[in-house]
């Protein structure tokens, strides 16, 4: 909506432009050389101060397309504040996973513990569960009373 805006008040810009135009130069032909050298100077002027301005318009438009990009000291005026801003999130998401990761690795260390404190207070030694056999008939075992 804005840039629609902007594209007719720069028709209407433009518009008044050449008519202001077509009306100064109907009349410069009655001026004498050295006037009509200032002016035609100040058009000069006048058009290169207008080219300088679309080109900024341009890259502002360019610039504000929908997209965002985090952008460290490219002046846009973002204070020491805005920045601690910007990178606290990006802090607080690597100390969270790090917590996270402390806390996976604290739980499966807990689990082998476990495992291994059964293991070594059950009454078969650790040896029978190496065995092939053994692995058969506890899992023929487990079958059993599921089926009855």
């Amino acid at each position: 909506m804005k840039i629609a805006r902007t594209q007719s008040c720069d028709l209407l810009q433009d518009r008044f432009g050449l008519n202001t135009a077509s009306y100064l130069s109907a009349g410069a032909a009655e001026l004498p050389h050295d006037i009509s050298e200032r002016l035609r100077a100040a058009r000069v002027q006048a058009v290169a101060q207008r080219k300088i301005t679309k080109t900024q318009t341009a890259t502002t438009l360019a610039h504000s397309g929908g997209s965002a990009a985090l952008t460290w000291g490219s002046g846009e005026g973002l204070s020491w504040w805005n920045r601690i801003g910007l990178v606290l999130p990006l802090i607080a998401l690597v100390a969270g996973l790090l917590a996270i990761n402390s806390f996976q690795s604290d739980n499966r260390i807990q689990e082998l513990a476990e495992v291994d404190a059964a293991l070594l207070t059950d009454e078969l030694p650790p040896s029978a569960f190496a065995d092939a056999g053994f692995v058969q008939f506890l899992e023929t075992r487990h079958q059993t009373p599921s089926a009855q």
